[in-house]
């Protein structure tokens, strides 16, 4: 299996529901680094797993959607917990549809599964995998 990673990071604010998360329920910050590693099994006719700046730029363009955002306000989320894992997914979800869309190029097709990681800190971090 092939595979191929870019990194990229977000900045958000946020708070949790329930008592299992402490000080945590009040509002705080988070800066995220994000590692997405795409996977296929053989490269495409280029050598290529996927185009690495269209992948950059695939995963910017979703970042972007909460960077320097409180995540409790937006409607999407309502009664939902943020928490790592939970965004590690929701971005795991956005990169495949772009993917679907075509917007990675024709390199993409081939990819069979896909794995975005969202480092909290540098003792935590929570990734969501799957294939595509």
């Amino acid at each position: 299996m092939f595979s191929l990673t870019v990194r990229d990071h977000f900045m958000i604010a946020h708070s949790f529901k329930g008592d299992v998360f402490g000080p945590a329920q009040r509002q705080h910050g988070a800066t995220y680094v994000v590692d997405v590693t795409f996977r296929r099994p053989c490269l495409d006719d280029d050598d290529l797993v996927v185009d690495i700046g269209l992948a950059s730029s695939a995963l910017s363009e979703t970042l972007a959607e909460f960077n320097f955002r409180n995540l409790d306000e937006i409607p999407e989320f309502q009664g939902r917990n943020t928490t790592t894992e939970f965004m590690a997914k929701t971005v795991f979800d956005r990169l495949a549809r772009a993917i679907d869309e075509g917007r990675l190029g024709q390199a993409a097709s081939g990819l069979s599964h896909l794995k975005v990681t969202l480092h909290e800190s540098h003792v935590a971090w929570a990734d969501f995998e799957g294939a595509l």
